[in-house]
């Protein structure tokens, strides 16, 4: 029972998203009905999937469409802010869900980590743990009961990224044991044993130019057709779907007309012309289904589009022959979409709200439950419970046409509540990916609602239930009405100032603490545990009167010389406190994350001779917050109001991640940032990529970009010129300084370049031939310009000392 509550609850979240269905949406939603058939589409990560064809399948095929990513990206880069690694991993599922509502998909997950680029599926499977990711993808079948497996990459080197090859090495492997109850025999506690009918790997013209229908084991598919209820084409759809992924930089323009799509099989039936041949999606494929469909017919013909409330009485009858299924599996799909599809016939408005965004454990919570009925239906509200607790109320009030109906009540939040937190980063994660005990949250896009109502409504002496989430609901001056979940949170909550900080052996430096109470009346102590080798000293107590109030700490800290690299933590009350991070965009539903409260310490014995920096943000690094960290005089520079004056009072100027990538005034800029290094400033340039570039050039010299990369953290590395003065001064760099390296050594190197620049460190991934285009400097003028495809937007927010000490050589670059 509590697997199919889990399930309909994350039905009814992507239902309810569209809030209240026009009439011709309501009829689609009834000709969706008519339909029993499943398909699951399978790739790597978010923004891997085809977001036309999911459209197509839910919205022209009437299906049950899935995507199931093995990971939540948190291994890629971020084209709109800072968020990496878990927090963009929650940006990206995120994402992922704002592009399931808008193209009617259901979304899915593995365990899996995203740990960067892998370049085979033998390394991926090794990090990952294959048995247990790909038990997480016979879960997702059995539990998601797939007629069809659409693999977006081929089992072969084609798929480029080993966790694209992976991906599909993984379905066709499910495809072989999902059904046979001898493997993974604890899911079938919830689930049964389910075998697809066919595995096809979505290729196309990018892997076969000449690619045809006509082609053995191909059959193709035009998805480019118009929806006429819903007003637009699925490639209209898909691309508001596919620019959901605002983080990826996937912004997309819609298009109209045919558009073929091709399939290659791979395992199972194999289909001659249609990828949907052999399969029976009607409702004949269950016993006493065709009074089903024959009920449906003649519902669906006499659909009134002026008021759609003249089909709930055919609905309710529909809705019993459902309910009479053996079936459970169908029975429970159907019954949640149709409860759906009679709230929206009704006009039936229910929303739940709370004037707090957030509230802690022991807390009384105040709410609103607002109801409307705007139809002549006669409906009665009969009760509510908080499902989180044993708090119900029962009722008998009629609800009169377009009458609205307040109810104000107030929740004791039980003390064994846990804080609101993504379920896959409850538990420390590994390399591989995460660590999560219940099998029924496996799979699952998020964590269910920290507080979810269940209100029961009469409708022709019919009970009928709905799930609602608690909500935030403000008025916003600029944007109007403004939605967010309701969270529970620690009772108080520690930010510090920094996730890493760098400190020079024997220097005090001070740390803040910002705490924050989320409770009225929180007070005591509070402790700043650091590793060996680090003292503490600093203010050890607080105290809150009221909610939302902040305070400072500050501690001084003082490495011995003999400090050991690792993590502050702060302790409050003798437990180990929790950050508070806000993943806000307009984009998606606002989240919030309570990491560990911790900081990196590393003693770092380094010479810094002082400069003068400036900062051109790219697509979002924290590269410039760490150079303040080691003291520097840094500015953030704004592109539209620089010159060529502003620039020459500075010494050197770095431009973030993928500056010339995404900044519209870029070719503009090139001209003066190069007579700047000419007139004798320091250049640093890191990665762009080839692709989408705002300028053609913006090297003093010619080079190219390729999407050379290397991506083994340990790499060994060569030093190609050992006596040039960045490795040498004004700190000795070592072999030693590139160990303890996070994720990959770098990305997007050039593969060609002049004679003018020096190639500075040789390294490459296990087999593959030497890359030594990671760093690149060459005098011009009386500066230096650097290219550089080194990951310091990853290394120094990790706390990497050699990435410390080998870019504060970078920016000591002078002509000698």
């Amino acid at each position: 029972m509590r697997l199919l509550t889990t399930i309909s609850f994350i039905m009814l979240i992507q239902l309810f998203q569209a809030q209240q269905w026009n009439s011709s949406r309501i009829l689609h939603e009834i000709q969706k009905l008519n339909t029993l058939g499943n398909v699951l589409y399978l790739a790597a990560h978010p923004d891997d999937e085809n977001t036309r064809f999911i459209s197509y399948c839910a919205n022209e095929k009437k299906m049950h469409t899935g995507y199931l990513s093995l990971t939540r990206g948190d291994g890629g880069q971020n084209l709109i802010g800072t968020e990496i690694r878990e927090e963009l991993g929650i940006l990206r599922t995120q994402e992922l869900l704002s592009a399931r509502s808008v193209d009617g998909g259901e979304q899915f997950f593995t365990r899996a980590n995203d740990f960067g680029y892998s370049k085979n599926p033998k390394e991926t499977l090794q990090i990952w743990d294959k048995d247990k990711i790909l038990s997480d993808v016979v879960w997702v079948i059995r539990k998601f009961r797939p007629d069809i497996v659409v693999c977006r990459f081929p089992p072969n080197s084609k798929g480029g990224h080993g966790h694209h090859t992976t991906s599909a090495i993984l379905a066709m492997e499910a495809y072989d044991i999902a059904g046979d109850p001898k493997m993974y025999p604890e899911q079938l506690e919830y689930v049964q044993i389910w075998q697809p009918k066919r595995v096809v790997v979505n290729t196309g013209r990018w892997w076969n130019d000449n690619i045809s229908e006509d082609d053995e084991g191909v059959v193709a598919e035009d998805i480019g057709g118009y929806n006429n209820l819903l007003g637009e084409s699925y490639l209209e759809m898909a691309a508001k779907s596919r620019t959901m992924h605002k983080s990826q930089g996937f912004g997309s323009t819609g298009k109209r007309g045919e558009y073929v799509e091709y399939f290659e099989h791979l395992k199972g039936d194999a289909a001659e012309k249609s990828l949907f041949e052999g399969i029976d999606f009607s409702w004949n494929r269950i016993q006493s289904g065709s009074k089903l469909q024959l009920k449906l017919n003649e519902l669906i013909n006499q659909f009134d589009h002026d008021n759609p409330a003249n089909s709930v009485r055919n609905l309710l009858e529909l809705r019993y022959m459902i309910s009479r299924l053996n079936d459970d599996f169908w029975k429970e799909k159907k019954m949640t979409q149709i409860d759906e599809i009679l709230r929206q016939c009704l006009g039936l408005f229910v929303e739940v709200t709370t004037l707090s965004s957030s509230k802690t454990k022991g807390d009384t919570c105040s709410f609103n439950i607002e109801i409307i009925n705007r139809s002549t239906q006669e409906v009665k509200f009969r009760n509510f419970e908080i499902l989180e607790s044993d708090f119900s109320q029962n009722y008998n009030e009629e609800l009169p046409f377009n009458q609205v109906l307040n109810i104000k009540n107030k929740w004791l939040i039980p003390k064994t509540t846990k804080i609101s937190q993504p379920y896959w980063l409850v538990n420390p994660s590994n390399l591989g990916g995460s660590v999560v005990d219940d099998q029924l949250l496996i799979g699952q896009p998020e964590s269910l609602p920290s507080a979810h109502f269940k209100l029961t409504f009469e409708v022709d002496e019919v009970m009928i239930s709905f799930l609602r989430p608690l909500i935030f609901k403000w008025n916003d001056p600029v944007k109007g009405e403004q939605k967010k979940n309701w969270v529970i949170t620690p009772k108080v909550t520690a930010n510090l100032d920094q996730d890493v900080k760098i400190f020079t052996p024997l220097k005090k430096q001070k740390v803040t603490i910002n705490l924050r109470s989320h409770s009225k009346n929180q007070s005591g102590s509070i402790e700043l545990k650091t590793p060996r080798g680090w003292n503490v000293t600093g203010s050890n107590s607080f105290q809150f009167k009221l909610a939302d109030e902040e305070q400072k700490i500050i501690f001084e800290i003082t490495p011995a010389s003999n400090a050991e690299t690792g993590f502050a933590e702060v302790y409050i009350n003798g437990r180990l406190a929790k950050g508070f991070r806000p993943i806000a965009y307009d984009h998606i539903s606002s989240q919030l994350w309570f990491p560990d409260a911790k900081m990196k310490l590393v003693s770092l014995d380094l010479n810094i001779p002082p400069k003068k920096i400036g900062y051109l943000m790219g697509a979002g690094d924290k590269v410039g917050d760490a150079l303040l960290n080691l003291g520097y005089e840094l500015d953030f520079l704004d592109p539209e109001k620089l010159d060529e004056a502003t620039l020459l009072s500075y010494d050197v100027i770095l431009t973030g991640v993928r500056f010339f990538n995404v900044n519209e005034k870029a070719s503009q800029l090139t001209p003066t940032l190069l007579r700047f290094v000419k007139q004798g400033g320091n250049l640093i340039v890191q990665y762009n990529t080839s692709y989408r570039l705002k300028t053609k050039s913006f090297f003093p010299y010619p080079l190219k970009i390729s999407r050379d990369r290397v991506t083994q953290e340990d790499a060994p590395v060569t030093f190609l010129q050992p006596d040039h003065v960045v490795l040498n001064k004004p700190n000795k760099m070592t072999k030693s300084d590139f160990d303890n390296w996070v994720q990959e050594r770098g990305l997007y190197f050039p593969d060609g370049w002049s004679k003018e620049y020096q190639a500075i460190l040789s390294w490459s991934d296990t087999g593959e031939q030497p890359k030594k285009g990671g760093l690149l400097i060459a005098p011009y003028g009386r500066g230096n310009y650097v290219y550089t495809g080194i990951s310091f937007f990853r290394e120094l927010p990790a706390g990497v000392s050699g990435a410390y000490k080998l870019l504060v050589n970078l920016i000591s670059l002078s002509h000698e």
